[in-house]
């Protein structure tokens, strides 16, 4: 029991050195380690704020992203709409031009046959001149072969010249 129940001697002397080292603590180190304490409290507090910082740049970052995104959809879609809208006038375009030419082309063709039917009517009643002229000299050759064929036609010519 006598381990239980300390002598007043050594509770004097456990409470003088106590109170020593707590002197020499309170004058040496306790101002290292509060200012150190500080510090770290400082630091931490630092940190803390540096994170809600960086947290609400993050959240602005986000938010700035999400509008360039919505921007970017906007400007994709508008810049596909004119290019299906330049694509379109460029195919009109390209008909309107293939449908003139088309007319063009229609129109030349047009002249050109009736060129030719003009060409081959001259040449048929060309070819039927010759053969009517042809025809009548055969017939002129025959009639012409007997005397008084020759007899009427000299008077038939003497009275054109008379006439005239």
């Amino acid at each position: 029991m006598d381990l239980l129940t300390p002598e007043f001697g050594l509770f004097f002397w456990t409470l003088l050195a106590f109170l020593i080292v707590l002197f020499i603590l309170g004058k040496v180190a306790w101002k290292p380690i509060l200012s150190s304490l500080d510090e770290r409290e400082k630091g931490i507090a630092d940190s803390i704020a540096t994170a809600e910082r960086v947290r609400n740049e993050m959240s602005q970052l986000q938010a700035e992203n999400e509008k360039l995104l919505v921007q970017a959809r906007e400007e994709r879609s508008q810049m596909l709409k004119e290019a299906k809208d330049t694509r379109d006038r460029i195919v009109n375009e390209a008909k309107d031009m293939a449908k003139a030419e088309a007319n063009k082309i229609i129109v030349d063709a047009q002249h050109q046959i009736q060129q030719q039917k003009m060409t081959a009517l001259t040449e048929v009643k060309n070819e039927i001149g010759n053969l009517a002229v042809e025809v009548a000299g055969k017939i002129l050759r025959t009639q012409l072969n007997a005397a008084d064929g020759q007899e009427a036609y000299m008077k038939m010519l003497s009275e054109d010249i008379k006439l005239n």
